[in-house]
């Protein structure tokens, strides 16, 4: 069995604060250890239900945090980008069987982390096609269009339950909760053990009718908290303005959604 994981750091079982997630911070460290923790954990549980090759996105930030010496021998990761569409799920493609998400967050506009963003920190709203668009959504969808279904979530707890529904087989776990400006966090070896069984349970289902339906027609929006970046962003190609403060993009070709992430968000 081929496994793909996908693994952020505002999600994981302590973050709470921007510094936290920063390389270079005095806070970074204890939250990077725990970003590969629930990694390793999460490969270990995918090896408990058959995996013998699991390739891991480091996808937050530098995308150089997870410490590769950490991960079982299976595995393989990747580093840094190459500015692909691709980006938190880079490395996907047909050949895998089920992915994964480790360590993601509430989407913006959710108050269940005080880190909720999607994708960036200059948003009070990304929706899709009316529906509020994490980052999980957006690349889960981008796994699906390779035909691999998306079976394991784990991260705080509005985003596992905003979550429901998107995949047939999904399985979540939750390691913290937010409330305004704090968060309510489960030990941290204690979530990487649910993060184990979890992964090990959602790898274990009949994945037969795993793969999610992708929408036939996209309706892409962003709302940016300063209205000046909503007249600059506009000028995407297939984006138009449709208030001060927001823009919108409609397609039927979901690489297109994709393609203009890294420049309007």
């Amino acid at each position: 069995m081929r496994v793909f994981i996908s693994a952020d750091i505002e999600g994981n079982a302590f973050t709470t604060v921007w510094d936290e997630t920063r390389k270079g911070q005095a806070d970074y460290l204890p939250a990077v250890r725990q970003m590969t923790a629930e990694v390793k954990a999460a490969c270990e549980g995918a090896i408990a239900a058959g995996a013998d090759y699991i390739l891991v996105k480091d996808a937050h930030g530098t995308a150089r945090n997870i410490d590769p010496f950490q991960l079982p021998k299976c595995c393989e990761i990747i580093r840094s980008g190459n500015g692909s569409p691709r980006t938190m799920v880079e490395g996907i493609d047909e050949s895998f069987d089920a992915a994964m998400f480790v360590g993601y967050h509430s989407a913006a506009g959710r108050n269940g982390n005080p880190l909720s963003h999607t994708f960036s920190t200059k948003t009070t709203s990304v929706t899709l096609n009316g529906e509020i668009a994490s980052e999980f959504l957006i690349y889960s969808y981008c796994c699906a269009q390779y035909g691999v279904p998306t079976v394991f979530l784990s991260g705080d707890r509005m985003l596992t339950e905003d979550s429901q529904g998107i995949h047939p087989c999904l399985k979540t776990v939750a390691v913290k909760d937010g409330y305004g400006g704090y968060t309510r966090c489960k030990q941290p070896d204690y979530a990487c053990d649910l993060i184990r069984e979890g992964a090990e349970a959602a790898l274990k289902q009949d994945l037969t009718n795993a793969l999610c339906k992708l929408p036939e027609h996209f309706v892409f929006e962003v709302s940016y908290k300063e209205h000046p970046q909503a007249a600059k962003y506009a000028n995407y190609p297939g984006f138009k303005q449709i208030s001060a403060h927001t823009i919108r993009m409609e397609t039927d070709c979901f690489d297109d959604v994709l393609r203009c992430i890294p420049f309007v968000l």
